[in-house]
């Protein structure tokens, strides 16, 4: 399906372009400055020039940057005729049929096929997954030394997607926890670069990259003929079974090239995020001696007010995907005050957003509490996203995280340290602990 854009919009009339301040930073120095440590840089553009500004971007050319939770909520709420998805996007990674290269109705309605697997029933028969995979992982966790959280975070959360995804064991998902790890490292670093014409080779990280690709294609190939073939393919509740059962509203169905393509992008977005969050839980809460104490005490009940806290908490304070943004294909779009043409990218710097003082009391601190007792709001509070585009597994990663870490708090006891922070890791597209979120646990 191919989504048309109209030239003009019945929505927003023409107006006059008015586009916010530009920093007196020459184009090359900004997007220099973006690329190589693009918190930094907006965090020094917001202090000198406010919630709203322009600048000049790799990869995404002229660009409204956005750190207002009312903009913010404007532009993921706008009319998806005058504003689509970012140009590029993810898709350059993820293949042309997957949701990240959609938009409008054909959007709308691929969000529908995916979102029954992710929600409500099914969710809770991915529990014992959760909890089955973290155990798995721990039993040769190291007891009384230093060891990085983030791998392991890795493979657990890879395991369980991969179990959610296709319901089974097996040779076919060996080969894929082989494949998919080293694609989603490279993959996430080349995502945030411009896309050459050409690969430059087999040994070129594009030529690498396209190499993995070929490889899960067969790879997904052989499952998808696998589980048709499977006579109770009718009554499988794996997500693969679901999308290869499922039609449009005008009765078509997926192609195996755009199932391929959505299966890695629910692969690959399923499993790094949230590892990385977890990896951050963990380096937070063993420097913080008072928030542990009362997660562990938690744990041993049926309760989970303040672990939810705690993971709101670390999204808010070491957010892991730091932007989200849209393009301009209406002639003119009304964002405030400005009015920004056609052609331009939007962007959302959700770490900036997350860290205002006007939304939050000592907004640098890691305070759980504050999330104890009431929700953030959908404003100022948004690490999947908002609107159309919001991410579609955030329950699903909600509930993993929230399960990962009971089961370790379960089981383990974790030491607490006075070293400083880890700083935040540039891994292309996600941020992760510098030294990958380094704890000493015991067995309890």
């Amino acid at each position: 399906m191919t989504t048309v854009h109209s030239s003009t919009s019945q929505s927003s009339p023409v107006l006059p372009v008015r586009l916010p301040p530009t920093p007196r930073i020459p184009r090359f120095l900004q997007g220099l400055g973006f690329s190589l440590s693009r918190q930094w840089t907006v965090a020094q553009v917001v202090r000198r020039y406010g919630d709203v500004f322009t600048m000049t971007l790799p990869v995404f050319g002229k660009t409204v940057l956005v750190t207002d939770p009312a903009l913010a909520k404007q532009l993921f709420m706008a009319n998806t005729d005058d504003v689509g998805n970012i140009q590029p996007n993810l898709s350059r990674v993820l293949g042309s049929g997957s949701v990240f290269a959609l938009d409008g109705t054909d959007h709308r309605l691929r969000r529908k096929l995916l979102t029954p697997p992710f929600h409500g029933k099914s969710i809770k028969n991915y529990e014992r997954i959760f909890e089955e995979e973290t155990l798995r992982e721990a039993a040769s966790w190291p007891e009384g030394q230093p060891f990085e959280t983030l791998e392991p975070m890795m493979r657990i959360t890879l395991n369980a997607i991969l179990r959610a995804v296709f319901g089974a064991d097996g040779a076919h998902l060996d080969e894929l926890r082989r494949i998919i790890p080293p694609w989603v490292t490279l993959g996430s670093r080349l995502a945030v670069l411009p896309t050459p014409h050409r690969t430059y080779g087999r040994f070129s990280p594009w030529g690498r990259l396209a190499r993995y690709r070929r490889r899960y294609d067969e790879v997904i190939g052989r499952l998808i003929d696998a589980v048709q073939a499977d006579p109770n393919f009718e009554s499988r509740d794996d997500v693969l079974a679901l999308l290869l059962r499922s039609t449009y509203e005008d009765g078509s169905s997926m192609s195996r090239q755009d199932i391929g393509d959505e299966l890695l992008t629910l692969l690959a977005a399923g499993h790094e995020t949230t590892a990385a969050t977890l990896g951050w839980v963990f380096e937070r809460i063993s420097r913080h001696p008072d928030v542990l104490a009362r997660l562990q005490a938690e744990a041993d009940t049926d309760g989970n007010e303040y672990r939810q806290a705690v993971i709101l908490e670390t999204q808010r304070v070491r957010t892991v995907i730091d932007f989200a943004g849209r393009h301009v294909y209406a002639p003119t779009f009304e964002l405030g005050e400005w009015v920004i043409p056609q052609g331009y990218s939007i962007v959302v710097a959700i770490g900036q957003v997350h860290h205002r003082e006007q939304d939050y009391l000592d907004p640098e601190d890691f305070d759980p509490q504050r999330f104890v007792g009431q929700r953030p709001s959908t404003l100022s509070h948004i690490p999947f996203g908002g609107g159309t585009r919001r991410c579609v597994g955030a329950v699903f990663a909600n509930v993993e995280m929230d399960i990962v870490l009971r089961t370790v708090l379960r089981h383990f006891t974790i030491e607490t340290t006075t070293a400083p922070g880890e700083k935040m890791h540039s891994r292309g597209v996600a941020y992760t602990p510098d030294d990958g979120g380094r704890v000493v646990m015991r067995r309890r």
